[in-house]
């Protein structure tokens, strides 16, 4: 996008693919969860920003690690968008602004390539993320909120990252969130088979984070959540057992490793809550891994004895050990999605075309039609047919010509005089 980079063309309205946010790269979990959009408040969002005139197509994509808007916009659309992202969380601009990136036109559509193909997320090749944009663009599909635009881009990006995962091997090895947290657990205990583990959720990366524990001979199991019977799905797997969150409290105490991942607006583990949980336990130990934005749990939990809290911005020396596996695979991913990346803005380049194209042939048909009947009256009143075709090739080239020749006179504009040398295939060396 021009206005992105200083320059302005006031003479097309051209639109552009935009993406706007933040990312675990660039803002802290405190600044991420604030700008999240939870999941029931996700069609709200999409109303709310449909109400801008100026924004044509939207898709909102919010995970525990970035909340991000692509989106279809005229030039200048940069504040319409970061606005409307503070004004829906009621963020002041300068608390949200030094985290938010604004990726344009190109920029945009390698980083919905990348995002999808796991080569932007804090594990590299991690398959969450691709559901998640899935599951985002059919919201916005069901919506209405996309277009031509973007029913073309994500379409196209999730077979760039079908290809990625089957071309190389960035996804051979199970790392993800889940997986770096399990990781860590076992940093902390020498033997995490022999731990009670409760876990509250029951989305994908509770499950994720399941499935890695029980691959770790892990058995004694407990799943927490508001909806029973999800979480039986889950634990009928595993054999784990099931409880409600109001039975958290006395349960609490029971485990040794905590893992939490709900869509909670609010923190639902305090530090009351561990404090008695460790009284029981007579200060046993307790591991606890946050994975939720916003969090699940109080900071202050932290700052208790005995309990070792982490987060999701914790993770990043697990996640960094477990990259080495994965960087040969990266490089051959990013030369799949530069290529594709090409691909795309070529093909919406050509679409921006087309509107001018098809003004250019209506003119065009215009004035030959005029020419052409003005010939045919001269013929029909017995004029010489050689005489007519002479007047009429004349005119034709004459008003074809007029405008073109007309601007060039008057602008004196080496760009235009280039691009017209393009146009009518003239030679671009002789400007005389």
């Amino acid at each position: 996008m021009r206005a992105l980079i200083g320059h302005t063309v006031p003479t097309i309205d051209l639109m552009h693919v935009l993406s706007v946010g933040l990312n675990h790269t660039t803002a802290p979990i405190a600044v991420r969860e604030r700008a999240a959009v939870a999941a029931e408040h996700l069609n709200d969002a999409l109303s709310d920003i449909a109400q801008l005139a100026e924004i044509e197509e939207a898709t909102i994509l919010s995970t525990c690690n970035r909340t991000e808007v692509y989106c279809q916009v005229p030039e200048g659309g940069v504040n319409i968008v970061s606005q409307w992202l503070c004004d829906f969380h009621q963020l002041q601009r300068d608390e949200v602004a030094p985290y938010l990136y604004a990726l344009p036109d190109q920029d945009a559509v390698r980083h919905a390539f990348r995002v999808a193909s796991g080569l932007d997320s804090m594990v590299i090749g991690e398959p969450q993320i691709l559901g998640q944009m899935k599951t985002a663009f059919a919201t916005a599909h069901k919506n209405g909120n996309t277009g031509k635009v973007l029913n073309r881009l994500f379409q196209h990006t999730f077979s760039v990252a079908k290809e990625v995962r089957t071309s190389t091997h960035i996804g051979s090895h199970a790392v993800s969130v889940a997986y770096a947290a399990v990781a860590l657990s076992k940093q902390i205990f020498s033997d995490i088979a022999q731990q009670t583990v409760l876990l509250i959720g029951a989305g994908e990366t509770i499950e994720l984070t399941c499935r890695h524990l029980y691959a770790q001979g892990v058995r004694d199991i407990i799943v927490a959540n508001r909806t029973l019977a999800r979480a039986e799905g889950l634990a009928k797997e595993f054999g784990a057992s099931v409880i409600s969150l109001h039975e958290l409290p006395t349960r609490l105490p029971d485990a040794d490793m905590v893992f939490s991942s709900t869509a909670s607006t609010l923190p639902i583990l305090g530090k009351g809550a561990f404090e008695s949980a460790l009284k029981k336990r007579r200060n046993k130990p307790m591991f606890v891994v946050d994975l939720a934005v916003p969090r699940d749990v109080e900071t202050e939990v932290g700052d208790l004895n005995n309990v070792y809290l982490y987060t999701v911005d914790d993770l990043n020396q697990v996640v960094t050990e477990n990259l080495k596996s994965r960087q040969d695979a990266a490089i051959e991913a990013e030369k799949i999605v530069e290529e594709h990346t090409l691909n795309f803005m070529h093909w919406f380049e050509n679409l921006q075309s087309i509107p001018t194209i098809r003004q250019l042939r209506d003119r065009t048909s215009q004035i030959t039609q005029h020419e052409l009947a003005s010939a045919q009256r001269r013929l029909a009143a017995g004029e010489d047919p050689a005489t007519i075709l002479e007047h009429f090739a004349h005119s034709l080239s004459r008003k074809f010509m007029h405008h073109p020749t007309e601007s060039l006179r008057q602008k004196h504009d080496e760009a235009l005089l280039l691009a017209t040398r393009e146009l009518f295939g003239l030679d671009k060396k002789n400007n005389k």
